[in-house]
């Protein structure tokens, strides 16, 4: 058995006694001391490992492991920092650095891909929603902390990164280099399709988008506008707040979302209706790649009945995460509050699925002979990507749902 192996083997085992010590600790128990007899277990477990396993393990990697593991086996988005990995986390957080683009978390002890920052060197390159990275700068992602995975990703404008990468379209693991940008995000897409139908496409829902997105629709509805179809697919960039600015511009009156926690009340968010700036029928389209503030809004729209939606369940990511720190120095970032769909829904845990799904095709990506994607040729498919917007089946059945395609 090779020391991969092993190590993988002891990590699992103490990540699956600490599942069911987590089981106990959030209400499996029966009894108030339920939760240290299985402290004692998980101890006993760790005691017998270090003592009876084939070879002494690296017990400090085998309990990073089982931490991370315990994390993402609660919140995908959550990081365990030692004191270092935090100070480090804390220097540079709120410093504007070059970034490649990648939005994500964790899935199966991987740091996994959530979406990619259009026109990014991550969206040039093809990365999309699902892909995992094996590692970064030669470091393997296995029970790396999130925070510190976007720690590594960032760096001096046109300094280079080097990522391992597994595809969703391509299951062998491929080396992709990748340069550091400083980020734009390119302005709200719009045109008017046949039947009077506005579209437009926020790339992203920061609070600048959605001022722009504003704009856009009241320009449209003067250019005679009657339906709308809003696309929100990939839109993974923006807090949930914007998503609730967003939604408001549809809505008049109703719950929009509610964020609350273990220790954070109850807040309800409603729609104010001064802020409403159309009434137009509208759908909306949604996709794996929908996170964050574009799900919110996309909940609040279909739970309203002030749109209906189209496409595929979003990514569920919605919540407020804090870093809570440790006597030692180190930390975690943990969610400690989730938003709400007005029907009651955690939009983390059970995503945001339209009552119309359509299936979205897998983007076809250039590759060169070693499998690295092309980005110059895939930026010229762009225009015709463009140009076929209504050969879009996602489009197509947007149209038919509003009664607009011939």
């Amino acid at each position: 058995m090779n020391s991969r192996l092993k190590y993988l083997v002891v990590s699992s085992s103490t990540v699956l006694v600490l599942l069911l010590l987590i089981g106990s600790v959030l209400g499996q128990s029966t009894s108030s001391d339920d939760p240290y007899k299985h402290i004692g277990v998980f101890a006993d477990v760790v005691s017998r490992i270090k003592t009876e396993y084939v070879e002494e393990p690296d017990m400090k990697s085998v309990t990073l492991g089982a931490l991370n593991g315990m994390l993402e086996a609660i919140d995908p988005f959550a990081s365990y920092l030692n004191a270092d990995q935090y100070k480090d986390y804390l220097k540079n957080k709120d410093i504007r650095r070059a970034d490649v683009g990648l939005l994500l978390s964790k899935k199966f002890g991987y740091v996994g891909v959530v979406g990619v920052v259009p026109g990014s060197p991550a969206a040039k390159a093809g990365f999309t929603t699902g892909d995992m990275i094996e590692s970064i700068k030669d470091i393997a992602t296995r029970d790396m902390p999130l925070a510190y995975a976007d720690l590594l990703l960032r760096g001096d404008p046109g300094s280079v990164i080097e990522l391992s990468v597994v595809r969703v379209s391509k299951p062998e693991p491929s080396t992709v280099k990748l340069t550091r940008v400083n980020l734009t995000v390119p302005p709200v897409e719009d045109q008017m399709l046949p039947g009077q139908v506005a579209y437009i496409k926020p790339e992203t829902l920061s609070a600048t988008k959605v001022k722009e997105a504003a704009a856009e629709i009241e320009k449209l509805q003067k250019q005679g506008a009657q339906k709308l179809i809003v696309d929100l697919r990939n839109t993974a960039v923006g807090d949930p707040e914007d998503g609730i600015a967003f939604a408001n511009l549809f809505m008049n009156k109703g719950l929009i979302t509610y964020l609350q926690g273990q220790r954070v009340p109850r807040q309800n968010f409603n729609a104010d209706a001064s802020k409403a700036i159309t009434t137009l029928p509208t759908v909306v389209l949604t996709n794996r790649g929908t996170a964050d503030a574009a799900e919110v809004a996309a909940a609040a729209l279909m739970d309203n009945n002030r749109a209906q939606l189209v496409g595929e369940p979003t990514y569920g990511e919605a919540s407020m995460r804090k870093a809570i720190t440790m006597e030692d120095g180190s930390a975690i970032i943990l969610s400690v509050a989730k938003y709400y769909s007005p029907d009651g829904k955690s939009i983390q845990d059970n995503r945001v699925t339209p009552t119309n799904q359509v299936l979205q095709p897998e983007p076809q990506v250039d590759v060169d002979d070693s499998g690295e994607p092309l980005p110059e040729a895939n930026d010229q498919q762009q225009p015709e990507q463009q140009k076929s917007l209504q050969d879009d089946p996602m489009v197509k059945k947007a149209l038919d749902v509003l009664g607009a395609r011939a």
